[in-house]
């Protein structure tokens, strides 16, 4: 018979993944996730620290973790506001994740690596990691094509004009005086005068960035924090 704990991760699991699940098939057609989403996973998440509080002693012993959950959600405020994350609905997933996931979670025996570090920061970690397998797959990318530009080949690839208007990317340079100029950035998550300026400037190609939904590493990276750990603690261990 499992116990209330695990039970209680046992929902804390299904219920992320499902969601974040949903949440990525959105991300992918339409670039968006519904607000509501957030409000149900954040809400499921306070109850079942209710329930928790009542029908287990873990709340008492790990109280100390609650406290990184406003912290979380500051910090995550803070990097959207930096750009550092694009997407409102990937900061607000992160927020609710610190609600529903505050504890390490005992799950049938997992997660294999354990780490001192609140769980839902293990989870971002994580998916920040198996992000930054993007670069490199960009480079090999542009490397079969033979289009290797710095940094540009890590970013992002070449794209006509017409089709960089019709897809999901954003673009990697702008017009300044008259010539390309690198931008990581984008000073506006609206494209068409950027595009515009480059028409007007004779150019028909430019580098983009395609517009990955961070919900899927998301995803990814809630689910290997279930069963793996923390990738980053257990790389550090490794190096140190």
């Amino acid at each position: 018979m499992i116990s209330v704990i695990t039970l209680l991760d046992t929902i804390r699991f299904a219920a992320g993944v499902g969601i974040l699940a949903y949440a990525s098939y959105t991300d992918i057609k339409t670039r968006r996730a519904p607000n509501m989403l957030w409000l149900v996973l954040g809400g499921l998440g306070a109850v079942l620290l209710g329930a928790e509080f009542f029908l287990t002693t873990r709340f008492i012993d790990y109280a100390i973790y609650l406290i990184f959950i406003p912290i979380i959600i500051g910090i995550v405020y803070v990097f959207f506001q930096l750009r550092l994350i694009f997407g409102g609905a990937d900061a607000k997933a992160i927020m609710a994740i610190a609600i529903l996931v505050p504890f390490q979670p005992f799950f049938y025996g997992f997660p294999l690596f354990f780490s001192p570090m609140p769980f839902s920061w293990v989870i971002f970690s994580n998916s920040i990691v198996i992000f930054l397998f993007v670069p490199l797959s960009l480079f090999v990318y542009n490397l079969i094509k033979r289009d290797i530009c710095f940094p540009h080949c890590f970013l992002g690839y070449r794209m006509s004009l017409k089709k960089a208007e019709e897809k999901f990317v954003w673009p990697l340079e702008r017009i300044v005086d008259g010539h390309k100029k690198f931008s990581y950035v984008p000073h506006s998550f609206e494209s068409d005068d950027i595009y515009q300026e480059f028409k007007d400037a004779g150019f028909k190609h430019v580098w983009v960035t395609p517009k990955i939904p961070f919900m899927i590493p998301l995803l990814v990276g809630f689910i290997c924090s279930f069963f793996l750990g923390d990738i980053l603690f257990l790389i550090m261990q490794m190096i140190l």
